[in-house]
Order: C-alpha cells, then structure tokens, then sequence
C-alpha cells in the first residue's frame, strides 16, 4: 500500500507542475482597442433568482461595447417569484433583450434553456452566464478583441471567479475553485483541456449548431460547458481557446452554507464520470487518489511507525506547495491574494472534502434550482 501511496503521489506532483508550465504557457491577454465589430447574445437562463438578478442586470448595463452590436436572451425556467419583473425594471432601455419561456426537453433544464434560446439568436456569437454572476464593463469587448486576434476560433473558454467572502466556508470556496481554474488554464495551456465554465463561455453559433448542440449528453442535468467543450475540441481541435484576463473575468458568488456546497459538488462531480475525455477521466483518478489515500490513511499509518510517519508529512507538504503555486498564480491574474491561514485549513481540509463529495457523488441525488437529480 505504501508502494501505491508513492507512486500516486509522485504521480500527482508531476501533474500538478504540468499544470503550473501549462498555465505559464497562456500568456494573460491584454486589451487592445480595437472597433466593436462582432456581434454577441448573451444567454442567462434563470429559475427564482429575485435577488440575484439586479446585479447582474446592472453590470450588463454598464458594458462598454456598442448597443446596437449585442443582444440579451434571458430564459424563464419556469420561475414562480418576481424574477420576470426585476428584468423588466432593471435593464437599460437602450439594450435590446428578450425574456422567454423555457422548453423542457431532457433532463436538463439549463442544456434546454440555452437550446431555447438558440431559435432567438440574431447574432454571430453566443456568451453564456448565469444569474447569480456579474461581469465587467469590458467583458464583451476584451471577447470581440481576442476574436479579432484570433480569427479561426470558435470556441472560447474564459476565467470565472468567486466573490470575496468573509466567513471560512466562503474563503474555502474561494480557494478550492481557485484551484479548479488554474487547473483549467493549465490544461488549455497544455493543449489538453479537461474543463470550463458554463458562467463565463463563447462559442459561434454555426459552431454549436454543427456539433448538434448538446444531444448525447442531455440525459445529465449538468454539463452544459463541459460536454460542449469535449464536442467542439473534437471537431475542431485546433479552434478552441481559454482568454486568459482580468477583463474578462465573470464574477460569480459562493454557497451560502455547507449543505449548498455539498449539492453544487455533487452535481459538479456528476460531470466528471460522464465525460468522454480520456485526460479528464484519469487526472480525476489521480486527484481523487492521493487525496483519499491523504483522508483515509493518514492516521492508519501514522500510528504503525514513524518512518510511515515522516513519509507522509513529506507528501503532506510538497501537495501543500505545489497546490499553493497554481492556486496563487491563479488568484494573481484575480489581482488577489489570500492569508496563509486560510490557504494552510483549507489545504488540509481539502483531501477529506474531496473523498466526501466524490463517495457521495456515487449514490447520493442532488438538489438543484429546488429540483431533485439522480447521478
């Protein structure tokens, strides 16, 4: 077992710094004035996000792009709150949008509400986001830019961060999804990417249409970025890309409590063993491996020797290290920073969350939009 341990973890350092390189290797993109020449709807599917919609309504009021060059689609997945109304409110009337009823189709609501959407679109390009995010004012003219910069694209994956937070649940949040973007970047870096996210994506239309949207994985209430992603790196493997900026960076806000967290997971990890990339599948292994050895082992073995002992203090701390650099390289391009202490309890927290959620992920149903979904 110890042998196992070893190379597991030998394993998962060699990762972790191809992940570093990988990230080293997307150069942080920045704004070049160009004119606003490309043509972008923004899909925001939504179900009882009263409280959230204002601020993402008032950041997209605030773009800086011309209004006659983008659209808003806004997707009704059949709320019962005020949520209709606080668009109708809150938007500029200078910006030309669209509130419209779901049509379920799968198990998927939010796979069906982008696909909805599709049928409204005028434009050339497709950004999607999600309700409870905001973004920046030069979110869609750092994509028109990076467009015009890369001409044979079709298929941009970009940075999503959480909101600052102050409690220790909010901060390991923060610091765990930290990790999941730099990892992103890494891979994009590498040529090999493993994920994306749904909150902050750009895709052509015609490119999404070719590659039949999202049949074959509908089955999956999540996924909505990720399968696209696999589908379209398929297709066209060498005209996808991560823009790596701060200025394109879609903010997005934390669960508010444990129980919320365990179920974003859950549905999170219910991704993963669906995906059809051979990469994603065995760097999944490889994490989950050295952080249940880690959560499972650590005390067993620490109480037959010493030798056993010091050899996992080792792996301890170089995962700790080698974590701390792509987490810290991440939040660098977040123009953040965080407190030892907070990375130090998350870092040991983190292995026994990851062997939780991933043991739960296997029987355990989860909730989403007051919604129940079987794996």
């Amino acid at each position: 077992m110890i042998s196992l341990l070893i190379a597991i973890s030998l394993t998962y350092f060699i990762l972790i710094i191809w992940l570093i390189l990988g990230f080293d290797k997307i150069k942080e993109y920045k704004q070049i004035e160009k004119s606003d020449k490309n043509t972008f709807s923004i899909i925001v599917p939504f179900r009882n996000e009263y409280s959230n919609l204002p601020e993402l309504i008032n950041s997209l009021n605030k773009l800086k792009y011309n209004k006659t060059r983008y659209e808003i689609i806004f997707i009704d997945d059949n709320s019962t709150d005020n949520s209709v109304k606080i668009i109708e409110q809150n938007i500029s009337r200078n910006i030309k949008y669209t509130v419209c009823k779901n049509k379920r189709q799968s198990n998927s609501p939010k796979k069906d509400a982008i696909t909805t959407a599709i049928k409204f679109i005028k434009n050339k390009w497709i950004i999607t986001t999600d309700a409870d995010c905001f973004v920046p004012n030069l979110w869609l003219k750092t994509f028109n830019n990076f467009i015009e910069d890369r001409n044979r694209v079709v298929f941009i994956a970009a940075p999503v961060n959480y909101k600052t937070g102050k409690t220790f649940i909010e901060k390991f949040q923060k610091l765990d999804f930290a990790s999941l973007i730099g990892t992103t970047i890494g891979s994009f870096g590498q040529k090999k990417p493993l994920m994306c996210n749904g909150a902050n994506l750009c895709y052509k239309k015609e490119a999404f249409l070719s590659v039949n949207g999202y049949t074959g994985n509908n089955n999956i209430a999540s996924g909505d970025d990720v399968f696209l992603m696999e589908k379209m790196q398929k297709k066209y493997p060498d005209k996808i890309a991560y823009l790596k900026s701060f200025n394109a960076t879609v903010i997005t806000k934390p669960e508010r409590n444990t129980k919320g967290l365990i179920e974003q997971r859950i549905r999170w990890a219910s991704k993963t063993g669906n995906s059809k990339n051979i990469y994603t599948l065995i760097i999944g292994v490889i994490v989950l491996g050295i952080n249940s050895f880690l959560s499972i082992f650590t005390f067993w073995y620490a109480i037959k020797n010493k030798a056993t002992l010091y050899l996992i203090i080792i792996i301890w701390v170089l995962k700790i290290v080698l974590d701390y650099f792509l987490i810290y390289k991440t939040l660098k391009l977040f123009k953040e920073k965080t407190k030892n202490i907070d990375y130090f309890l998350t870092a040991i927290i983190h292995p026994y969350f990851i062997t939780v959620i991933s043991i739960l992920s296997l029987f355990k149903k989860y909730k989403w939009k007051d919604r129940n979904f079987y794996k």
